[in-house]
């Protein structure tokens, strides 16, 4: 985003330094030997053929674009804490006459540690440069976020998430505008054995702004199968359903726009060694109150990547 302001907020500050406040005992009571450090890296080409999209996707594309995506990041954990930095970019290369380009960055700061039994939290910082949002296609975010697991056996695990977003939007030649709002994720993980699973996601989230064509809520959920086929071959059928209502974005029936979104897919990961091939099929049937936002369409994707 061009001309950007700083927008860290006190309070995303100070809820970081409160959630590390209270894992403070656990981290010191940690050994102090076994600690490891570990590097990674991944890099990954792709295409995508897209009639219509989500904009949940870390790549979003109507039409057909070449993808690239590098990411880095290192562990410092034992066997009771993880500290993780990260940073990740995507480019995105249009194809056809007059399609621009898109890019996007993300950097991760998080710490696990796992607490008593069969527990353990998560607290996570994240930035994104250039983010395509429900609301907007150039959004600046900051969020923190917390996460506790209960995973009382192998079979069965649940989490939930709560974040704090802050976002700034490049509207053009018009002067920028902010939003902030909350988000809440919950999934239940059933395993049937190795990479065999059931999962089922869902989640709340909404976004205030005094701009009115920024500010929006949502509600999802998502179902999915996933079932090894060989050792490296695993497909992955799901469903997702999305329903989005904007605050000031009206009808020409003078009512408030209001999007309900259905998207069946499949998913097939191929990953020997560390390769790691992926080829996603999706179809996207979207209903709205704004006849302009009826549509439905596919989405084909499939990536290459290796892992260092």
């Amino acid at each position: 985003m061009r001309n950007k302001e700083p927008f860290v907020r006190s309070r995303f500050a100070t809820g970081c330094v409160s959630g590390l406040a209270l894992v403070a005992p656990y981290t010191a009571s940690a050994q102090t030997e076994g600690w490891s450090l570990e590097p990674d890296a991944r890099i990954e080409l792709g295409v995508v053929s897209a009639q219509s999209a989500t904009r949940d996707e870390q790549i979003v594309v109507d039409g057909d674009a070449l993808t690239a995506r590098a990411q880095i990041g290192v562990d410092f954990e034992d066997n009771n804490s993880r500290f993780r930095l990260e940073a990740d970019r995507i480019e995105v290369v249009r194809l056809g006459q007059g399609r621009s380009d898109s890019n996007r960055d993300r950097l991760t700061a998080l710490f696990q540690q796992e607490l008593i039994d069969d527990w353990d939290v998560e607290f996570r910082a994240r930035f994104y440069d250039d983010l395509v949002t429900a609301e907007s296609s150039d959004t600046d975010e900051i969020q923190g976020s917390v996460r506790v697991s209960y995973e009382p056996t192998r079979e069965h695990r649940v989490r939930v998430r709560a974040t704090w977003r802050e976002r700034e939007y490049d509207n053009g030649t018009a002067p920028q505008s902010k939003g902030d709002g909350a988000r809440v994720d919950a999934q239940y993980r059933r395993r049937l054995g190795r990479y065999h699973y059931i999962t089922v996601d869902g989640r709340a989230e909404s976004i205030s702004s005094d701009d009115p064509r920024r500010g929006y809520s949502r509600e999802s959920i998502k179902a999915a199968y996933t079932r090894p086929i060989t050792p490296d071959l695993r497909v992955r059928p799901a469903i997702e359903v999305l329903r989005t209502r904007f605050d000031g974005r009206i009808t020409d029936d003078g009512d408030r726009r209001k999007d309900t979104l259905v998207a069946p897919e499949v998913e097939l990961l191929w990953w020997p060694g560390k390769v790691r091939v992926e080829a996603e099929a999706k179809y996207i049937f979207t209903q709205s109150n704004q006849i302009t936002r009826d549509r439905q369409g596919y989405r084909f994707t499939l990536t290459v990547g290796y892992v260092f």
